[in-house]
């Protein structure tokens, strides 16, 4: 993941190491950290670090996860989203963990056609769900993972390639 401070234009690593319960161990740049999180019902939290607590707030985006630890805000996005973005044709050919966390559904099969924007699969990482989904229409060739298994940063959760052109248009429903 990358992390950017509102104000700030610089980009820096952040990762999470692991996570055992309430305590998370954090890399932020060359920085490594361990916090107990105490979630909330509204998504947010209460964040201890070094004996001071802090209030924490979270908003989804869609390439991005907003987060205000106190008095200060901050924007997580994944580190190749703007490379895969940039793709023609099959815009990802795999569908990679952006951060650590547990595979909570799958949602596809071998072998299945799926299309731009169709969920794939759910993972939560640090108290949150993330859907991944296509980025454009593809055969799914390999799922990798399955239900309840852990998974690291960039792991590879799901194999695609391009969708076949006739499989598309016979996908549509047929009059008569």
């Amino acid at each position: 993941m990358k992390l950017t401070r509102a104000g700030d234009l610089r980009e820096i690593d952040a990762e999470v190491i692991s996570r055992d319960g309430s305590t998370i161990r954090v890399r932020i740049g060359d920085r490594e950290l361990a916090a107990e999180f105490t979630p909330n019902a509204d998504g947010g939290g209460i964040l201890a670090i070094g004996g001071r607590r802090y209030p924490v707030f979270v908003a989804r985006r869609k390439d991005s996860i907003l987060v205000s630890v106190g008095p200060a805000s901050f924007e997580f996005k994944p580190a190749e989203a703007a490379s895969r973005r940039r793709a023609r044709g099959l815009a990802a050919a795999e569908i990679t963990a952006p951060m650590p966390g547990k595979v909570l559904k799958v949602l596809v099969r071998d072998g299945d056609l799926v299309e731009a924007g169709q969920p794939l699969v759910v993972i939560e990482a640090m108290k949150m769900e993330t859907t991944l989904a296509a980025e454009s229409a593809a055969l799914v060739k390999h799922v990798r993972v399955e239900e309840g298994q852990m998974v690291d940063h960039g792991a590879v959760l799901i194999e695609l390639s391009p969708s076949p052109a006739s499989s598309v248009r016979e996908s549509a429903p047929r009059v008569g």
